[in-house]
């Protein structure tokens, strides 16, 4: 691990720092850090920046409330840009957007990005919207009991692929069972994020326990 002494801070003594969720891994903003406010976000664990307009320090959330919690901070091989991971509060845009990087530019024809998210917002759009001819608005329409009853087949036959040792099947399967949990996610108002965070705080708990064990 690095010390901040081996920064390379640019003539204006500040060093670019691009923010990311960190459940998400979407890009939020890209804010710039002089010594003093990089110094303030460790011990605090909350982004603080420079504000090149204002000429002052800008703890992210003092105003707004929707601070960033700072989950690593790792340089690049040059050391002079950082990417600053955090869970966010709020939006990260003065715009009130989730993300600064909203105006897109140009896309490619033939790559498709994917995303959790986008596909948990795709879900969501069908449960309002009942796209007629949707399988996944059948599903909405249908109700909880057609929804686990799918999640409860589907589980099956992951289990039946995985112990025929198919690994090309098992993933297809296990592809199928995640967009019927994820379906069932929606129709009970559970977020990717939920999940995450208690995946998260159980990660806590292992590591803690892990820890201990080590120690006696």
């Amino acid at each position: 691990m690095i010390n901040i002494d081996e920064l390379k801070f640019d003539e204006k003594g500040l060093i670019p720092a691009i923010v990311v969720d960190s459940i998400s891994k979407k890009v939020l903003t890209l804010a710039y850090m002089n010594r003093e406010s990089l110094k303030i976000s460790m011990e605090k664990g909350l982004t603080c920046f420079w504000s090149r307009s204002r000429e002052e320090l800008w703890l992210k959330g003092e105003t707004s409330g929707n601070y960033q919690h700072i989950v690593s901070i790792t340089a690049d091989c040059d050391k002079d840009a950082l990417v600053v991971v955090v869970e966010k509060d709020g939006p990260a845009c003065h715009l009130g957007t989730d993300s600064c990087f909203s105006d897109e530019l140009w896309q490619s024809d033939e790559r498709c990005e994917f995303s959790l998210n986008a596909l948990m917002e795709l879900l969501k759009g069908r449960k309002l919207e009942k796209k007629e001819g949707s399988y996944t608005t059948y599903l909405f329409e249908k109700g909880i009991d057609k929804i686990l009853k799918k999640v409860g087949e589907e589980n099956t036959e992951v289990i039946i692929a995985a112990k025929a040792d198919d690994k090309k099947e098992t993933v297809y399967e296990i592809a199928d069972l995640c967009y019927h949990v994820m379906v069932l996610m929606v129709e009970m108002g559970i977020s990717v994020e939920d999940i995450h965070k208690e995946l998260a705080s159980r990660h806590v708990i292992d590591h803690k326990v892990k820890q201990e064990k080590m120690t006696k």
